[in-house]
């Protein structure tokens, strides 16, 4: 077929910039390896020392959930369903307040490594384990995803070695993850997201030139309908509404930000709890401004194509595409510049795929390895604990190879995430915020929460929802003069949307796949968790869980909230390891071990739990 505008391919300027990307992350895993004497102790290896400061662990933050999957799929999912998404700005906001302001100190005053210690703390040894299994094969198959994904996107476009890239990939992260530690990932993590902004914004300012400005741009994506930013209809099936974005969003990215490892890890690793805030509030910003330049690309890929749209032309084979197809497309005059944008693509693969293997290894150490051999010294701990990260590296990249023989698994794997999340986020409230929950409603809730939201999840891979739930906008492609066949002249794209292996077709339609399983996708998580807190809160009471003696550090206390204005009392309260800020006029209480904690008078004083 002849192509009305011929893009450009990689040419070595452009594989020099993509591996110099990969070298410098690579010196500075072992930078990090020897400084300030190396990785002593597992502590160490897997939190920093505890010694970060705010700055380069928001960015880290930013990036490790900033994976290729956004710098590839939002662009396309704006160019497709319109700028609705950036509702998800609110979405941020509320996700970061609630892990700040909930989760983050009680995590952080117990000083744990893993947070799955806290289920054990709160509940018991087999609620645990639970967490801990689920949250492995949760975030192994999601890191082969995210190494595959990209992988393909860019080797169908830009004939990028699949294969090489992959290999390269998991090699690298896997290297400078065992040698640097948690240190190494941050540090790596902040390089990586300049990149990441450096990519999106050559897109974004040559994209800009050609079409005349941003108001060009802009003025395209109104005439097309692109601007939909005002769509209040609360029912609960369509994709993306205002509601869905609000209520959904929050409780899929709080399972990301206030329970996940990864997430956690890096913030607990941090000097202060004044300093774990901050870095969380920062992230916010740099969370703004990756949206902001994804779904500008968005509709600078709509203001491009609107009268040619590549993917109905059959110039592609997946929306994914359409990114690279943009970049090799504006930029082909400029080599190198393609390769910066292969390297922000892939910096957002390396960060999550970094911290995946870091979280994996330190859950790994600390929930199966430490309890159950006790006798290990700090330095065989450090040694187990970047053995783990060598086998999780491999085991990432063999579930890449997997990824790619059920290629269509790719959404599928993404819904596990929330369908995973949700009900183990549900558990962790239920710790948190519920002085009555016992270990047996924890576990019938998490079930239960687990139970449902595979239900659901599993339901709308094989019954996905109808065209009119999902409302993509229509794309057109008149523009293109070259030679079709009539039959390829649809205006709107009615292809589906989900390519899953499991698809059944031309099925009779119940209400129950029109009604429960057309749930948007961002409410999968939101079912997970409120059953989890439902079921649990009834078992807990069902069972006498009113009657037991729970330690008051294992809630969320009144003293963690008003915490946040001691920065005003002018001292302030450094943090040593498992211990707790002293409040002006505290006393020592009897009832607990003076070294473990000190709590002001009032409180500490009544035994047992104050509903």
């Amino acid at each position: 077929m002849d192509t009305s505008r011929d893009i450009g391919t990689f040419v070595v300027w452009d594989y020099v910039v993509f591996a110099g990307m990969l070298v410098i992350s690579a010196v500075i895993g072992i930078y990090y390896a020897f400084a300030g004497g190396g990785q002593q102790t597992s502590k160490d290896f897997l939190m920093g020392g505890r010694r970060m400061t705010a700055v380069p662990v928001a960015l880290s933050l930013t990036a490790s959930f900033m994976s290729a999957v956004t710098v590839l799929g939002t662009p396309s999912e704006v160019y497709r369903f319109g700028a609705i998404f950036s509702i998800f700005a609110f979405t941020y906001f509320f996700v970061v307040v609630i892990s700040a302001e909930i989760f983050l100190p009680v995590f952080y005053k117990l000083g744990i490594t893993s947070t799955y210690e806290y289920l054990e703390l709160r509940f018991n040894k087999c609620v645990r384990l639970c967490g801990t299994v689920l949250f492995i094969v949760q975030t192994i198959l999601y890191t082969g995803i995210v190494i595959y994904a990209p992988a393909l996107a860019l080797n169908q476009v830009t004939g990028f070695d699949l294969w090489g890239a992959v290999v390269a990939t998991g090699v690298v992260c896997t290297f400078y993850c065992t040698l640097g530690g948690l240190k190494a990932v941050i540090w790596t993590d902040v390089f990586q997201v300049g990149i990441m902004v450096a990519g999106f914004a050559s897109v974004i300012i040559r994209a800009a030139v050609i079409q005349g400005g941003i108001s060009t741009i802009l003025n395209d994506a109104y005439n097309g309908g692109r601007l939909n930013f005002w769509n209040f209809n609360p029912n609960p099936l369509q994709r993306h509404t205002f509601w869905t974005i609000i209520i959904g969003g929050t409780f899929t990215w709080t399972t990301i930000y206030g329970v996940n490892q990864s997430q956690v890890q890096r913030y607990i690793s941090c000097k202060s709890r004044f300093q774990a805030k901050l870095s969380l509030y920062i992230n916010l910003v740099g969370l703004w401004a990756i949206l902001i330049c994804s779904v500008l690309c968005g509709l600078a890929l709509y203001s491009r194509y609107r009268d040619c749209d590549p993917w109905t032309a059959n110039k592609l084979s997946a929306p994914d595409q359409l990114m690279p197809y943009l970049v090799l497309d504006i930029l082909q005059d400029y080599p190198g510049l393609p390769g910066l944008f292969v390297a922000c693509a892939y910096s957002g693969t390396l960060s999550t795929v970094s911290s995946s293997i870091n979280a994996l290894a330190a859950v790994t150490v600390e929930d199966l390895i430490k309890p159950y051999f006790r006798s290990l010294s700090e330095k065989s701990l450090s040694w187990i604990s970047q053995g783990m990260s060598v086998l999780y590296g491999a085991l990432c990249i063999g579930m890449a190879a997997l990824a790619s023989l059920v290629g269509a698994l790719l959404q599928a794997a993404l819904t596990i995430f929330g369908m995973v999340g949700g009900p183990l986020m549900g558990l962790f409230a239920l710790g948190i915020l519920v002085p009555f929950a016992n270990s047996i409603g924890a576990l019938v809730g998490l079930m239960a929460g687990f139970v449902i939201s595979l239900w659901v999840g599993i339901g709308a891979q094989i019954y996905p929802p109808l065209p009119e739930r999902t409302m993509p906008l229509p794309l057109d492609i008149y523009g293109c003069n070259s030679t079709y066949n009539e039959t390829n002249l649809m205006t709107t794209t009615e292809r589906p949307f989900t390519t899953s292996a499991f698809q059944i077709h031309n099925v009779q339609r119940t209400p129950l796949m029109d009604n429960w399983y057309s749930l948007s996708y961002l409410y999968f998580s939101t079912v997970g968790t409120l059953v989890t807190l439902l079921v649990g809160i009834l078992v807990s009471l069902s069972t006498g869980g009113r009657k037991q003696n729970l330690d008051p550090r294992y809630i969320l206390t009144k003293e963690d909230f008003l915490s946040n204005f001691d920065i005003f009392k002018k001292k302030m309260h450094v943090l040593s390891y498992k211990s707790h800020p002293v409040e002006d006029g505290g006393t020592d209480n009897p009832a607990f071990n003076h070294i473990e904690l000190n709590f002001p008078d009032q409180s500490g004083k009544s035994n047992g739990t104050r509903l």
